[in-house]
């Protein structure tokens, strides 16, 4: 176990208001668990960009985690269960080639609307969310291997 994990933590920007509590809830989170984190913050401007930016950070060898944020929509234009496939692939194929653990926090609903109670719903979800990262954040870094 290391005294103090640097982490990597890419946001995308689209409803950024929601995908921003996922560090929120990932910080508070940390610090409830009194462990000790370095959080480099990336800003990326959607999550089809998320994969790459993974990649090459993970490959900087800097980076105990890199954890990856967003939410894709369907904004009628393209169907988006195509791009969160590719994302959450893009990830995992991060992952694979630096050997750096990488988590995602790009989260799908099927049905998301703008609208008040949508927007509470996932505000309030992404901050539990962030909190589920740290958690898998520390077991996988805590593991003997």
């Amino acid at each position: 176990m290391t005294d103090t994990l640097n982490v990597a933590f890419i946001k995308a920007r689209w409803h950024p208001d929601i995908v921003d509590q996922t560090l929120k809830g990932f910080e508070a989170d940390m610090t409830a668990a009194g462990r000790k984190v370095s959080i480099d913050i990336y800003d990326v401007p959607g999550a089809f960009e998320m994969p790459l930016l993974a990649k090459k950070l993970g490959e900087t060898g800097r980076f105990d985690a890199i954890v990856a944020a967003a939410l894709v929509v369907d904004g009628g234009i393209y169907r988006h269960d195509f791009v969160a496939h590719a994302v959450v692939t893009g990830l995992m194929d991060a992952q694979m080639a630096t050997g750096v653990p990488t988590f995602s926090v790009s989260l799908t609903p099927h049905h998301f609307h703008d609208s008040e109670i949508h927007h509470n719903f996932f505000f309030d979800h992404f901050l539990k969310k962030g909190a589920e990262a740290a958690i898998a954040v520390r077991m996988v870094a805590d593991l003997k291997v």
